[in-house]
């Protein structure tokens, strides 16, 4: 094998293994869960929004996305689409 050809295996691998929205992470949600915890698992999200102690984050875009909804700092529901 190519030195050439090692390296662009290795740059995929490194681009797979950075994406971490996935069907995966998005298992491991629980309701409960801390802002900090869920950040931890999928990374900082896309955007945020909220009003009166509710929060909602989105990560990832309108095809492929996580989105959580939060009651003060704790994880009230969530969902997904487009997961791999």
């Amino acid at each position: 094998m190519s030195l050439r050809t090692l390296a662009l295996l290795s740059c995929c691998l490194v681009l797979a293994a950075c994406n971490k929205l996935n069907q995966e992470n998005y298992s491991k949600l629980k309701s409960g869960m801390t802002k900090a915890e869920v950040e931890q698992l999928l990374g900082s999200p896309t955007e945020c929004s909220g009003a009166v102690g509710f929060t909602s984050c989105t990560w990832g875009d309108e095809k492929t996305f996580v989105s959580v909804q939060y009651a003060g700092e704790k994880v009230l529901m969530f969902s997904g689409k487009g997961l791999k």
